[in-house]
C-alpha cells in the first residue's frame, strides 16, 4: 500500500476522551461511540489518548498486568473491525501484555486491512517506570497509508527532539501522538508546554503532528486535556477544550508536508549537518 494514490485532502480526527483504570468494557464502548461519531464528522484519520483501553492511574504492576492485553485481544480485534467497517486509520494507545509477560505502554496504527504496525514506547513517564511497564527499544514506525505516510509515538516520546527527527526523516507527513498529559500549573495566560513543544516537533520538521490527550479525574489525578492539530509552519488547526471531552477535526492536505522549503534557499532537512552534530560532547573543552 503506497501513497501514490492518496487523496489531496484528508481529515484528522482526535478524540479527547475520559477513560477510567480498570473499566476496559466502558472504555472500549466509549471508544468506539467516539470512532462512529468522529466517521460521522468525514474523519479519515481518527487519533485516540494513551492508555485508551485501561485507563492510566494504576495502584499496582498486579493491577497493570491484569488489564494489559495481548496484541491480538479482543480492544485490538474491535478496533480492526471499526477500522474495516468505516474504512479509516485507527491510532491509539493501549496496554500491551507481550509474549513474554511484561507489559508495554504501546500504540497501535490500524486500518482497513488490519494490524499495520504496533510500538512501545521508549521513554516511560514517571511512575511509569514504578508500575511495571518496560520501555521499548525499537524506533517509532512510518506506515504507508491510503490517506498519507503516517508515524506513530507515544506521550513522552514526543518531548526527544532526536526521536521526533527520526520519525521526519523517515518521511513521516503526518506524526499521531496519543498521550496523557497530567494537569501543571502554568503562569496566565500562557498556552500549556506542552503544546508549545508539539507546535515546535511539527515546525521543525516541516510535517503535520496530531496529538489526543485524555481528560477527566483519575484517582485524584487531573488532565490537561490539550488534545490538538499542528500543520507543517507550527500552527495550530483545531481550537483547544482543556479539561472536556471532545473531538477536533483537521482538513489537510498531508503531501504539503513533503515540502520541506522555509525560503528559496533553506530546506529543514538539506541544511543539517549531521557530520557537525556528532562531534558535539565528545571533543575536550
Amino acid at each position: 500500500m503506497t501513497t501514490a494514490s492518496a487523496p489531496s485532502t484528508v481529515t484528522v480526527a482526535c478524540c479527547q476522551l475520559a477513560p477510567q483504570v480498570g473499566r476496559t468494557t466502558d472504555n472500549r464502548a466509549r471508544i468506539e461511540s467516539a470512532v462512529r461519531a468522529a466517521a460521522g464528522k468525514g474523519a479519515d484519520i481518527v487519533v485516540l489518548p494513551e492508555l485508551a483501553n485501561s485507563g492510566y492511574v494504576f495502584e499496582s504492576a498486579d493491577e497493570l498486568l491484569s488489564l494489559a492485553e495481548p496484541i491480538d485481544g479482543p480492544t485490538i480485534r474491535e478496533w480492526e473491525a471499526l477500522a474495516r467497517e468505516l474504512r479509516l486509520v485507527i491510532v491509539s494507545g493501549f496496554a500491551e501484555l507481550g509474549a513474554d509477560g511484561r507489559a508495554y505502554n504501546s500504540g497501535v496504527l490500524i486500518d482497513e486491512t488490519g494490524l499495520r504496525a504496533a510500538y512501545r514506547k521508549a521513554h516511560l513517564w514517571n511512575a511509569e517506570k514504578t508500575w511495571g511497564f518496560t520501555p521499548g527499544d525499537q524506533p517509532p514506525p512510518v506506515v504507508d497509508t491510503p490517506f498519507g505516510r503516517i508515524g506513530l509515538m507515544v506521550c513522552y516520546d514526543l518531548e526527544f527532539p532526536e526521536w521526533v527527527r527520526k520519525v521526519a526523516l523517515a518521511g513521516a507527513e503526518l506524526l499521531c501522538g496519543p498521550v496523557n498529559w497530567p494537569l501543571y500549573p502554568r503562569p496566565e495566560g500562557e498556552r500549556p508546554g506542552e503544546i508549545v513543544r508539539i507546535q515546535a516537533d511539527a515546525a521543525v520538521n516541516r510535517m503535520f503532528v496530531a496529538v489526543a490527550d485524555r481528560t477527566g479525574p483519575e484517582r485524584g489525578q487531573h488532565w490537561l486535556g490539550g488534545t490538538v492539530i499542528v500543520d507543517p509552519d507550527g500552527y495550530p488547526l483545531t481550537p483547544l477544550h482543556l479539561g472536556e471531552e471532545a473531538i477536533v477535526t483537521a482538513s489537510v492536505v498531508l503531501s504539503e508536508a513533503r515540502n520541506k522549503a522555509i525560503s528559496e534557499r533553506n530546506d529543514v532537512h538539506g541544511d543539517r549537518r549531521p557530520e557537525l552534530y556528532e562531534r558535539i560532547g565528545t571533543e575536550p573543552s
